[in-house]
Parts: structure tokens; sequence; C-alpha cells
């Protein structure tokens, strides 16, 4: 068998669409990719706006996660203590 048969008819893509799942998944990973470059830019041209916005939703999860967590604590008082 010669060498060049080994490479002959790749292409670097698949012959068929991607259907189904597939599809789905392609297209989903696509939107990311548009999104997150729209993202990007949009941070590049406001950067003061992306580091407040930034700052803002870290502030709002420390909140959740300190009132979730102070709810978690049993507040019973025991006998023993």
């Amino acid at each position: 068998m010669p060498k060049d048969d080994l490479t002959t008819g790749f292409t670097g893509t698949p012959n068929d669409e991607p259907t189904g799942v597939r599809k789905v998944a392609s297209n989903a990973g696509n939107a990311v990719r548009r999104e997150t470059s729209a993202v990007a830019a949009g941070a590049a041209e406001h950067p003061h706006t992306a580091t407040g916005l930034a700052l803002t939703v870290g502030a709002i999860g420390l909140c959740i996660g300190y009132i979730l967590g102070r709810n978690s604590v049993d507040t019973r008082s025991s006998y023993w203590r």
C-alpha cells in the first residue's frame, strides 16, 4: 500500500453535516463563542463599567453566601453550653 493512500480523502472536516445532538451542541458552542467575544469587546471598550459590574456581582454573591451560611447554623441553645 503506498504511503499516499493513508491520507487520501481527509480534509480535516467531516463529510456529513452534523445532525441531532451533534448539531445542537455545535450551534450552542458557536453561540457561546459569539457571546464571549461580544462580552470581551464590550469590556475592552468600557473597562470601568465592566469592573464595577464584576465587583457588584461578586458583592451580591458574597452576601447571598453569607446569608445562606448564617441560616444553616444551628441556633438552638443546648443544656451543655
